[in-house]
């Protein structure tokens, strides 16, 4: 009776891989060809150029604001909520944060000195809003969590240089902080007041934004990356701040909007003839 089990036992082991294999042959798929490896395979992220610190003519350090509602830039903002392989930067960034794969850090701390904050803190109570309801008279104190898709703003933190040893300006992204736009209780629009929610490094995202895509309206079979939208610079962006004694920002020093639009275009314009008068004798 014993040597009956075993050798049932051994061909029940035999026969079950091959059971779950044809199992998972028999699955219908959902393209016209048979997926390969490169869509399972681990994305690095791409090799930035080595700069030396003695490579670096000149350098400048600004800000600059990514308005998600903005067509360019919306691949960044839907799915507003998870949908296949596909998920919002604000989601993926949140993901990474609660799973200790990205360190968060506070809102005045974008040099990133102080401690970390602590992503289960951060998410269930700091970022959560308390709303007060009257029902029948009775007051009701109702939490509602946070919700990634009300992030439309995303901040970044970036050094412009000329690098001497090739030749030409480059640029390096820092930091990112996602934004909340503020509504104006009045007239119900969005103002142009942010309301900023933490920094992250941008260097330590890198292999998060590698591994999720981005959707590519002008052909499905190549997959980009979150990675590859910032280096390549597919976004538009503005600059909202740009290295200053006071550190101030644009909208603190110009109050009309055409005014600093013209300022921000102005900073612009400053690094990119910094780069044309190298060439200039």
């Amino acid at each position: 009776m014993t040597r009956q089990l075993i050798v049932f036992t051994i061909l029940c082991l035999m026969l079950t891989p091959s059971g779950f294999a044809q199992a998972e042959e028999d699955r219908p798929r959902d393209t016209f060809y048979d997926a390969g490896p490169r869509h399972e395979t681990v994305r690095k992220p791409v090799e930035l150029t080595y700069v030396r610190e003695a490579d670096v003519l000149w350098s400048k350090r600004i800000w600059q604001v990514i308005d998600m509602r903005e067509p360019i830039n919306q691949f960044l903002y839907y799915p507003e909520r998870p949908a296949g392989e596909f998920r919002s930067l604000m989601q993926v960034l949140m993901d990474a944060i609660l799973d200790g794969k990205i360190r968060a850090y506070g809102v005045d701390d974008e040099g990133f000195e102080n401690s970390p904050l602590d992503p289960e803190k951060l998410f269930m109570e700091d970022l959560s809003q308390i709303q007060t309801f009257f029902v029948d008279g009775v007051e009701e104190i109702v939490e509602i969590p946070f919700d990634p898709s009300n992030v439309m703003v995303m901040r970044i933190k970036e050094d412009w240089f000329i690098d001497s040893r090739r030749g030409r300006a480059d640029v390096r992204i820092i930091g990112l902080s996602p934004a909340m736009l503020v509504r104006d209780d009045e007239t119900g629009e969005f103002t142009d007041i942010q309301d900023p929610l933490f920094w992250v490094p941008f260097e330590e995202t890198r292999e998060v934004l590698a591994n999720a895509i981005v959707y590519n309206p002008n052909n499905r079979s190549q997959r980009v990356s979150m990675d590859d939208f910032f280096i390549r610079r597919l976004f538009n962006s503005m600059v909202y701040r740009e290295e200053r004694p006071d550190n101030r920002v644009i909208m603190e020093y110009i109050e009309d909007p055409t005014e600093r639009l013209l300022e921000a275009q102005r900073i612009i314009d400053e690094i990119r003839n910094m780069e044309l008068d190298l060439w200039h004798y």
